[in-house]
């Protein structure tokens, strides 16, 4: 009977040390979890609050680096809680490296697309409202993620161009320097008086107030084609009046050219029969 008790007493020795250990590891793993889940959290607003301070760095890429932060320390947590249960947790670090490989292998397209996202919001070629050419297609800036670039076309189009597409090719911005220069070429006939053409053509620029004085308006002949004597003109602009410069010059020299009798020629041959 003694022995019997003194084995049952052991038992139970056994069960009540089980328990408090088991009730000490979950205490832990609680204390842990709980630590870890304010630290993760602490690290996500201090990332956050850092990027918030240097104007290079874009939202969207301070809140994709917090969250990476983040849950790079619940992950380092998680691993901690099962060790303290006893877990092995070698293979399963193994098990995850391996996953991570083959999930990044299989979406090496998509990863290499948040990548080139990084680096387009990091160094920033382009910003909203920006009108640039990027992957062979043209428009104004409207989006940019970690994914994509999205493009409004001046038609009233949108274009979503692949990051990796845009990071990995020529970008051209059209609109990222406070001027532009407007480059146009006129024509006239060989007949026609150059410095008469010249005059005409100095006159609309000086008139429109739009035209930079510096640098200065240039124009002079470039080319002496089949048809035409080309002039050039290069005049200094504000970015946004391009256009509006440009189609009012191609407008109001064409009729300064008509009120001077000034020809724009069009090609076209001119046959000669000689006598037998």
């Amino acid at each position: 009977m003694d022995q019997l008790l003194s084995d049952n007493q052991a038992l139970i020795d056994q069960i009540i040390e089980i328990v408090m250990n088991g009730g000490v590891n979950v205490v832990l793993a609680l204390g842990i979890l709980i630590i870890g889940y304010m630290i993760a959290g602490g690290v996500k607003r201090a990332v956050l609050r850092m990027s918030s301070k240097n104007p290079r760095i874009d939202r969207t890429l301070a809140t994709f680096f917090a969250s990476m932060a983040r849950y790079a320390i619940l992950l380092v947590v998680f691993i901690a809680v099962l060790n303290r249960f006893g877990v092995e947790t070698t293979s399963l670090v193994a098990a995850i490296g391996a996953a991570a490989f083959a999930v990044g292998l299989a979406l090496q397209g998509t990863l290499g697309n948040v990548a080139a996202g990084v680096m387009l919001v990091f160094f920033r070629p382009y910003s909203l409202g920006d009108f640039v050419e990027v992957g062979g297609v043209s428009g104004t800036v409207a989006d940019i993620t970690l994914f994509t670039t999205e493009l409004n076309t001046p038609d009233n189009k949108t274009i979503i161009v692949p990051n990796g597409q845009a990071w990995g090719n020529v970008i051209t911005n059209f609109t990222v320097k406070p001027t532009r220069r407007v480059d146009i070429t006129f024509g006239i006939s060989y007949d026609d008086d150059i410095n008469k053409a010249m005059d005409v053509i100095r006159a609309h620029y000086d008139a429109d107030e739009r035209v930079h004085k510096d640098p200065a308006f240039f124009l002079g002949v470039i080319a002496h084609n089949t048809s035409s004597v080309d002039i050039v003109t290069r005049a200094w602009v504000n970015t946004p009046d391009y256009w509006a410069v440009y189609f009012d010059a191609m407008k109001g020299i064409k009729e300064a050219f008509d009120a001077n009798g000034i020809e724009i020629p069009y090609p076209h041959q001119v046959e000669v029969r000689k006598k037998a």
